[in-house]
């Protein structure tokens, strides 16, 4: 997977499919995420619920090829983040002056799991690992 530089949601093909969840920090904790393509591969939804329901849609700028996404939980919280795949590394990233967020996740050569975490900042300077995650893949897109 190394060396790949695509743009648009392209880049996120590797992680369509079905995903276990767990975190060491929060061993008790176990759950799945799905990633697949919606409205004709125009997006790629995110459903999450390790902790909680969250949704993910993730779309793409044809013109910069940058990619966003909007996250919603069962909560009520709202935010948008950027985010890439490049290199075998998931990024997704928000600037806020009062609370910047970050979640690195590198995915194996084989494909079939991510190590990640989410880190936090409320200077936008001195970062703080939030909780860990580690994703298995269990279900390919075409199966």
């Amino acid at each position: 997977m190394g060396g790949e530089q695509t743009v648009g949601l392209d880049q996120f093909k590797a992680l369509i499919g079905v995903w276990t969840v767990e975190s060491r920090k929060y061993s008790q904790e176990r759950g799945q995420m799905t990633v697949e393509p919606i409205e004709g591969g125009g997006f790629l939804r995110v459903l999450d619920d390790m902790f909680f329901a969250t949704t993910w849609i993730i779309g793409s700028d044809d013109s910069a090829g940058d990619c966003w996404c909007l996250y919603h939980d069962a909560r009520g919280v709202r935010r948008a983040y950027r985010t890439s795949f490049a290199d075998g590394v998931w990024k997704i990233w928000r600037d806020d002056p009062a609370f910047s967020q970050r979640f690195v996740g590198n995915i194996a050569g084989d494909g079939q799991a991510i190590t990640a975490e989410w880190q936090s900042s409320a200077d936008g300077s001195t970062w703080e690992t939030d909780f860990d995650l580690t994703y298995n893949k269990v279900a390919r897109p075409d199966a």
